[in-house]
């Protein structure tokens, strides 16, 4: 456990596979894939660096890798193990990069309706990286050649069938909702370092998109 609040100054984090073997399939496949929107958002943010950059394609290519086999063989230490390991490269990236939309995007879904983040960033994401495309092509091409695909957010969004995630409606989300969700979108922390400027319009588009 972590105590000291944002005053503690934490010399090490131990990862332990084995303590993730008994870990429920749509737990396991909701945090690999909120570590995978770290690994892709470092790549675009507008705090991105090089040293981000590294740590995120390590660690998208090591989910992509591994969570099928995984949710295959949700017992196998080897496939654990090397599970945890693309989501510590996430958690890197995350902290030497920040956060952009699709997290924005999932913070306010998981706000609202009490909804699992991984759940909501396997849902926000490819749309997030559809959207932004446009202004960061490179950046979008080289999280594809990690997860060896010409097309990253359809691979994100085989992941999430994977784990058990389609569409918003099903979890629960109001249609009505969706411009008042969308107003929240647009004054969170990562739309702001989003490297594409996102409107109140812009934000109700995508969610509509995966509602």
């Amino acid at each position: 456990m972590k105590t000291g609040g944002s005053g503690a100054r934490t010399v090490a984090i131990v990862y332990e596979p084995r303590l993730t073997l008994d870990l429920p399939l749509d737990e396991s496949a909701g945090t690999a894939l909120n570590a995978l929107a770290h690994c892709a958002e470092a790549l675009y943010v507008r705090g991105r660096n090089a040293e981000g950059d590294e740590q995120g394609l390590a660690g998208a290519a090591l989910v992509d890798r591994w969570l099928p086999e995984v949710l295959a063989r949700p017992d196998e230490l080897e496939a654990r193990t090397k599970l945890l390991e693309g989501a510590m490269h996430g958690g890197k990236a995350l902290a030497l990069a920040g956060l952009a939309l699709a997290h924005a995007m999932a913070q306010v879904l998981g706000g609202r309706y009490g909804l699992p983040h991984g759940a909501m960033n396997a849902l926000s994401l490819p749309p997030a990286l559809r959207f932004n495309e446009p202004v960061v092509p490179e950046a979008i091409a080289r999280l594809g050649e990690a997860l060896g695909r010409d097309d990253p957010a359809l691979r994100v969004e085989e992941l999430a069938r994977l784990g058990g995630f389609e569409r918003l409606r099903d979890l629960g989300v109001s249609e009505e909702d969706l411009p008042s969700l969308a107003a929240e979108v647009e004054v969170r922390p990562g739309t702001r370092a989003n490297p594409r400027p996102v409107t109140v319009e812009d934000a109700e588009a995508l969610l509509r998109s995966i509602w």
